[in-house]
Formats: structure tokens, C-alpha cells, sequence
């Protein structure tokens, strides 16, 4: 089987070291991931810039290659340009620091690459790890070895990613993989101001996620509730059950 490994975090980030280490015993792994840290580019392609390729070296051994793009760049590159003929089984994002869930899932890079895995053609799926302190990522690859094979063997519908994420506990602490949903919590979303050196004002922006439901459905709560996320995504955003009413509210009122 072969195996393309990417990310947002950047090629040197140590949750793809970790997938990498489990990954390679199951297949042969290609890895192209950005090389900086791409968080919250979304599914953005690169047009008016050229995509610069590097070789990355770790500990004098080749790693994969570094590429001055998105995540989305760097699955479409590797398919239809480094790998050439032989083209991968499986496309892998991850393993993302941070969740992605809720309306998180519409700014990640990490998702982003699996989703343009998965509109090639390619079985994918991106994983995260839900904190950002003291991150361990060992029972998240350990998960991603595990589903992999099934993932690149089962027939998913076309165009179907997904979207797994693994809550930041010991591995006999899970209590269990549940099937979800994507959550509606919105971030209540707060702007840092601070000074520079120069004494000019900046913004960094923080929040909090707020409202998360009620509902063992969802993909926040799963993770609230010790257990992992799998919440198959899509890229389609046409919202079929209004097409209706907005046909009747303006193609009826209108003319043209």
C-alpha cells in the first residue's frame, strides 16, 4: 500500500513524525507537507506564486519533501507531479495539533488535504489530537495504523473524506470510536491588542468555543466524552433543503 503523509503544520512538526512512525510499518510512505506551519489556510491553492520543492533530511535520512504551499498544494502536487505514475491508496493528513471539529473543520488546513484527497479520487482521511499542551501523539497514530487499512479498502462514496479526531488521554482511558456528525458551537472570538517594539498596535486573535450540544452525536461532545470522532465530511456545500425556498423567495419574484 502506498501512503501519502501531509499536513498544516509544517513538514518538521512532531505529529506527522509520530504518524510517519506507525504509517511506515504498513506501507510505503511518501511524505509532502508544507514547509512552515500552514494552520487555518483552509482549502486555498496556490496560483500566482511558483511552488518551491525541497528535499527534508532528518537525522541525515530523507523525510519527504518540503513544499512553499498549502496543504491542499501539497496532495495535488505530489499526485499529479512527484509521484507521477504511481499513485497513492491512501491519502493521510495529520496528525493535526489542536481538534478540528465544528466550525473549525471549515478553516483547517489539516481537513483541507484530506478533502482534496478525496475529491482526486483517493481514499483519505485527516486526524487530530484535541489539545495544544503537552501534546502526545503516540495513541493518535497508533488509532491512525489501525483504521488506515480499512479506510484504503473500503469503498467510500465519491468525494467523501474522514474526519477523525482523538481525545488527549491515555489509551485505556477511550472509552470507545463513535460515528458523528460535524458540531454548530461557534467560537466566541475575542481580539488580543498589544503593542509592538515600535509602540504601533496588533490584534492577535483567541475565544473560546461556546454552546457545545448536548448530543453524543456530535463530534465536540464525542471528544468531551473520552471517545474518538469519525465524522465523514464532504466538500459539496450546496444546502439541498432550501433550494426550494429559495426558489419560490426569489426566482418567483424576480425577472430577468
Amino acid at each position: 500500500m502506498k501512503i501519502l503523509l501531509t499536513n498544516d503544520d509544517g513538514i518538521y512538526a512532531p505529529g506527522l513524525n509520530a504518524l510517519y512512525e506507525e504509517m511506515k510499518h504498513i506501507g510505503e510512505i511518501l511524505i509532502v507537507a508544507p514547509d512552515s506551519e500552514k494552520s487555518a489556510v483552509g482549502h486555498a491553492i496556490t496560483l500566482s506564486d511558483p511552488l518551491r520543492v525541497v528535499e527534508y533530511y532528518k537525522n541525515g535520512n530523507f523525510f519527504g519533501y518540503a513544499v512553499r504551499g498549502t496543504p491542499a498544494d501539497c496532495v495535488k502536487l505530489a499526485y499529479w507531479a512527484i509521484l507521477k505514475q504511481q499513485k497513492p491508496d491512501l491519502v493521510v493528513s495529520g496528525i493535526n495539533l489542536g481538534s478540528n471539529t465544528g466550525v473549525n473543520i471549515i478553516y483547517s488546513g489539516t481537513v483541507s488535504a484530506a478533502t482534496e484527497g478525496s475529491m482526486i479520487g483517493v481514499p483519505s482521511f485527516a486526524i487530530s489530537l484535541a489539545t495544544f499542551t503537552n501534546p502526545d501523539f503516540r495513541v493518535a497514530a497508533r488509532f491512525a495504523r489501525k483504521i488506515a487499512p480499512i479506510i484504503a479498502q473500503t469503498n467510500l462514496p465519491p468525494g467523501i473524506a474522514l474526519n477523525i479526531n482523538v481525545p488527549p488521554i491515555p489509551e485505556e482511558e477511550i472509552k470507545g470510536v463513535v460515528v458523528t456528525r460535524q458540531g454548530k458551537a461557534l467560537f466566541r472570538e475575542e481580539f488580543d491588542v498589544r503593542l509592538d517594539p515600535h509602540g504601533k498596535k496588533y490584534y492577535w486573535l483567541t475565544g473560546d468555543k461556546e454552546n457545545i450540544e448536548n448530543d453524543e452525536q456530535v463530534d465536540d461532545r464525542a471528544i468531551i466524552n473520552q471517545k474518538i470522532s469519525i465524522t465523514p465530511i464532504h466538500y459539496d456545500l450546496t444546502a439541498y433543503s432550501c433550494l426550494e425556498m429559495v426558489n419560490n423567495l426569489i426566482l418567483n419574484k424576480i425577472e430577468f
